[in-house]
């Protein structure tokens, strides 16, 4: 069965009372219409067919060339839409998805079953339904006395015996390929002046031919988006289904009401995520660490055994076995290696930080090499940013003691073994074993002083 797929994605939202397209809005760190690409690429093992309307810039930029596009100029319903795909699709595949937009959360595998139940469905065309009393604008489902589909009726105008029906037809079909191609400009002009798709399933029952149906058991699948309520119901169920995957998986979330994980974050067994945790992007995490509370993770790697509390961290690295916090911020390009302790109100940005560093508190360690099991005394700041605008570097020796409120002014360099005694200036590089102090910091002990 080659199936293709359509997304309709040409609405303006206008409920969404945003300048943004409805279906740019993000969900878990991702636009809407990007999660629905995925779902039916998945499912058919091919690239959809996007439509969209007219002002449509934006989406083309986010989607690039991993979909195919097509313009429906005139906004005239969902019906209109999908003509607008007959000529590119007319002579390819055998069956035709249509999903819309708005529907963040549906698996791939709910639209490979929708697929299934349309290959052995004698009929034209299977429907995606979902039994609730939440309509949330979903059409409903009418069927006959024996239980055959006769049609759908939109919410708009339904009427109040109709509104209380369960069924609801959720937006997502799978077609007969020629015969949805033979009968879509049939579809009747609507009362709002709009071509509905859904008109096509009487289409279908009036010519005695079998609509079958296809029932989605996960309500949160069907959440689809018209407003920013929807949009925060469709983020909690998504956190919903993140966060059980991963405790099934062996991490423990003490409140998974407040613990957010992306969709591309990767976590090992027995790390544990203590409430306001915020880990988003590629982060992975392995195993046995302690995350939060209120911790923001992104785009970073973190090690075994790592102890992470309330802090910050963008595109940063811990190997195993590091303690960071509470109050740090690691900035891009941060590498903390074994064993390292980094404590309050630090900042560490463009630098690395070798085995068994302590970083106590209150410092800020910028484009700099910290040798292994050095110590960095409470407020030490390497003076990275000079007059011209340039980022020069510092280069701390192994095993070297730089005391508190110590400034080191870059390019610098501190030797093996060097200290700087509290409140040093330091202005030239210092040897391996030597001491310096003061305001411009001095020798007092020195072998082979350079600079």
């Amino acid at each position: 069965m080659r199936c293709e797929s359509i997304i309709l994605a040409a609405g303006l939202g206008q409920r969404m009372k945003s300048d943004v397209p409805k279906v740019l809005h993000m969900i878990g760190g991702r636009p809407i219409i990007s999660w629905v690409v995925e779902a039916c690429w998945k499912a058919t093992g091919r690239p959809p067919y996007v439509v969209v309307g007219p002002e449509s810039d934006d989406v083309k930029q986010l989607l690039g060339t991993e979909v195919h596009y097509v313009e429906q100029a005139e906004r005239l319903g969902t019906g209109h839409a999908v003509l607008q795909a007959r000529e590119a699709l007319r002579d390819k595949g055998t069956h035709v998805l249509v999903v819309n937009a708005d529907l963040p959360l549906l698996r791939p595998e709910t639209l490979s079953v929708l697929m299934d139940c349309q290959k052995a469905n004698p009929g034209p065309l299977t429907l995606l339904v979902a039994s609730t009393t939440a309509a949330r604008g979903f059409g409903r489902v009418l069927r006959d006395q024996q239980g055959r589909v006769t049609g759908i009726v939109e919410e708009a105008h339904a009427s109040r015996t109709e509104q209380a029906l369960k069924e609801l037809n959720i937006g997502a079909y799978v077609f007969d390929a020629p015969w949805l191609w033979e009968h879509i400009h049939r579809i009747p002009l609507s009362p709002k002046g709009e071509y509905y798709l859904t008109d096509i399933v009487g289409m279908a029952a009036d010519e005695g031919k079998s609509v079958a149906t296809s029932e989605v058991l996960d309500l949160d699948e069907v959440i689809g988006i018209n407003t920013r309520e929807h949009l925060a119901e469709v983020e909690a169920a998504l956190r919903r289904r993140i966060n059980r995957r991963w405790m099934l998986d062996g991490v423990t979330i003490i409140d998974p009401q407040t613990t957010y994980i992306g969709p591309e974050v990767s976590l090992g067994r027995d790390t544990t995520l203590f409430p306001n945790t915020y880990l988003e992007g590629a982060t992975t995490i392995a195993n046995g660490c302690q995350i939060g509370p209120c911790t923001m993770i992104r785009d970073s790697k973190v090690g075994n055994g790592c102890q992470i509390f309330f802090s910050v961290l963008q595109q940063a690295i811990l190997d195993d076995d590091v303690s960071v916090g509470p109050f740090a911020h690691l900035r891009p390009r941060a590498h903390l290696m074994r064993g390292v302790h980094m404590g309050n109100f630090g900042e560490v940005k463009n630098s690395t930080l070798e085995a068994g560093v302590k970083m106590g508190h209150f410092s800020y360690v910028g484009d700099a090499v910290v040798g292994a099991e050095t110590n960095i005394g409470a407020g030490t700041i390497t003076c990275n940013f000079d007059r011209e605008g340039h980022k020069n570097r510092t280069e701390i020796g192994p095993g070297a003691f730089i005391g508190s409120d110590s400034l080191l002014v870059a390019p610098v360099r501190v030797g093996r073994g060097a200290a700087t005694g509290a409140g040093s200036v330091v202005t030239r590089d210092v040897p391996d074993g030597g001491l310096v102090v003061g305001m411009p910091a001095r020798a007092v002990r020195a072998k082979g002083v350079r600079g």
